[in-house]
């Protein structure tokens, strides 16, 4: 086999849960609405071009960090957005679990709260601190690196734990 990227053994979509649907949607609606209100009730000049540029701007900025699908290698997991991936190396995968009330009570404290998806850096009291890289958090996987947690939402669920069990780190004794 050729030196190089490890080869994609398994490719999960990333399905958008209604929460991310109806806060796209509402979102969006807000951020075109905005602009259109702008232009149709004044002509736009000066500092009112910011009533027009910011919101479609924040629309379109946030539009590369849309989670679009997992895949797993032999040694990365790799979470595929426009134009880039975000990657986790498996070798200090610790456990992996389907979860569908993982980000329940949850406090974002830096991200995205579902404009495309939910992404960031997120607390609650099960998880601790934790990223997230979620479409549908009722497809919640938490994936335990050894301090890092981290919550994904690829379709099947279960299959992807599944595909995880054979790259998983032999467990450290709990004390």
């Amino acid at each position: 086999m050729k030196a190089g990227k490890p080869l994609v053994t398994n490719r999960y979509a990333a399905p958008w849960g209604i929460s991310v649907k109806l806060v796209t949607l509402f979102i969006s609606v807000v951020l075109f609405g905005i602009p259109l209100a702008a232009i149709a009730m004044v002509h736009v000049s000066g500092l009112g071009l910011l009533i027009v540029v910011v919101p479609l701007s924040t629309w379109v900025f946030t539009l590369p960090f849309m989670v679009l699908g997992y895949e797993l290698t032999a040694d990365e997991l790799r979470i595929r957005r426009f134009g880039w991936k975000s990657v986790f190396p498996l070798n200090s995968l610790r456990s992996a679990q389907y979860n569908p009330n993982a980000m329940a009570r949850s406090l974002r404290t830096f991200g995205n709260g579902g404009l495309f998806s939910v992404c960031g850096h997120f607390k609650n009291r099960e998880l601790g601190h934790y990223r997230a890289f979620v479409t549908d958090p009722k497809n919640a996987v938490v994936l335990r690196f050894g301090e890092k947690t981290v919550v994904v939402s690829p379709e099947r669920p279960e299959a992807f734990v599944a595909a995880l069990d054979d790259r998983v780190a032999p467990k450290e004794e709990i004390k």
